[in-house]
């Protein structure tokens, strides 16, 4: 199968960004040229390098060369934010680097000055991470934290879990993760930091009233990879309620058997939950689509002046009523999911408006194991909206509290709530569509 266009570059192509902050996770997605879905750094082949960075015997410096020679050969934007980019090499190659560490600052210093919040460079431990995570391998501890002040307080430790076995109690304050202090994470990035790949180790720094000394708590990580896919039955109307909260190397196949089941426990329509889903790998993205749709296009990608389309293939698992939630943490993947069976009416959007990241990026590895995240496209929904400026309009527009609001960012695993009120219109409408086709027949 060939790629929709043939981008010149290496690397592995990413949906959704962990600039999005302290409203949603980082869910990065690798596939494999393009449009041969899967797994795998892409390898594309890299251009010829423009005055060749071979010819430079400074190890640091070909470094720099060769994150220079990445943005020039494959960034979308080829004013450069109108920089005078040929000007900018002959600078960084004018300039001694004593070691890796220097040319990574400088590295990260010429990438601000494209003014792309995307366009960053990556450290060798953070691709790793990367890789780790975009591949589905996070396993959790089993804490649940809360905000206390500057500091996070354990609100549940899951039974069975790596914590429940180690001198934890519900009350305690962490006051430093990994080394890092807690003041200097938000609690997402808390949450996030408490995850990573099964046999790693997880440092705490912990205050408990009544000892008079902070006191170290080192786990070591366990368990089975989280799930992105949980689901259930509700009832009145009988409705098959799943929630998608990233996208991985396992959600296509997580996403069929959900489907699949509940099917056959005769549910009559469907609610997709992606709210605090912040995208994740494209090749799920795409795939999941195709699960909810037979025909049309699911997403349009442009790269400079070309325009490809990625379209269904008469392969839906289910045609029953769907309506779809999503907020303001909405973003990238899960954008493109949600705008494609919005514009092929398929579904009936409830939420708030999505979180509006409409850019491709690229990871490229370089020679010394790091890597530069590159904007190389941007995607339209199948109707060639642009919903960088505001997300996605939802169809009907339902808020929540914000307590609510705070359980499901927290929590990727919780399920539909009877008091949520975004579930409730949900079902609502899905009683109406219900009502209707038995009408109908």
């Amino acid at each position: 199968m060939l790629s929709p266009f043939p981008l010149p570059v290496r690397g592995i192509f990413l949906w959704g960004d962990d600039r999005i902050g302290a409203r949603c996770f980082e869910w990065l997605c690798r596939v494999k040229h393009w449009a041969i879905l899967g797994v795998g750094v892409a390898l594309l082949g890299m251009p010829p390098a423009v005055g060749g960075t071979s010819t430079l015997k400074d190890a640091p410096k070909a470094l720099v060369d060769e994150a220079w020679q990445i943005i020039y050969k494959s960034y979308l934007d080829r004013s450069f934010n109108r920089l005078d980019w040929q000007a900018i090499r002959r600078e960084l190659l004018s300039q001694p680097y004593r070691d890796r560490e220097a040319a990574y600052r400088v590295i990260q210093q010429t990438l601000v000055r494209l003014n792309d919040p995307y366009t960053r460079f990556l450290p060798p431990h953070e691709y790793r991470q990367l890789l780790l995570q975009t591949q589905g391998q996070q396993v959790d501890v089993g804490l649940t934290l809360v905000e206390a002040g500057e500091l996070f307080r354990i609100q549940a430790i899951q039974p069975g879990s790596v914590a429940a076995k180690a001198d934890l109690k519900v009350g305690d304050e962490i006051l430093a993760i990994n080394g890092r202090g807690s003041d200097r994470l938000t609690l997402e990035r808390a949450t996030l930091a408490l995850r990573g790949p099964a046999g790693t180790k997880l440092r705490l720094l912990v205050r408990r009233e009544g000892k008079p000394q902070p006191f170290s708590v080192e786990l070591t990580r366990a368990g089975e990879i989280p799930r992105t896919v949980n689901f259930q039955i509700l009832n009145s109307p009988r409705v098959g309620y799943i929630r998608l909260s990233g996208f991985n190397s396992r959600s296509q196949q997580q996403m069929q058997e959900a489907i699949e089941i509940l099917q056959r426990e005769k549910v009559q329509g469907f609610i997709l939950d992606l709210r605090h889903n912040p995208g994740g790998l494209l090749e799920a993205g795409i795939e999941i689509s195709r699960q909810w749709l037979d025909s049309g296009v699911i997403v349009r990608i442009q790269q400079n002046q070309r325009e490809e389309t990625i379209r269904a293939r008469q392969g839906a698992l289910s045609q029953l009523p769907l309506v779809v939630l999503v907020n303001q943490a909405s973003a990238s993947a899960s954008e493109i999911l949600a705008a494609a069976l919005q514009d092929q009416g398929r579904a009936i959007v409830v939420g708030t408006p999505t979180f509006g990241k409409v850019r491709v990026q690229a990871v490229h590895e370089l020679a010394d194991g790091s890597a530069l995240v590159v904007t190389v496209a941007r995607y339209l929904t199948p109707k060639g909206r642009d919903i960088a400026a505001g997300g996605i309009s939802p169809d009907v527009l339902v808020t929540v509290d914000a307590s609510t609001d705070l359980e499901l960012r927290l929590n990727p695993n919780l399920v539909a709530r009877p008091t949520d009120p975004m579930v409730a219109k949900a079902l609502e409408l899905l009683s109406t569509k219900i009502s209707n086709a038995r009408h109908v027949q």
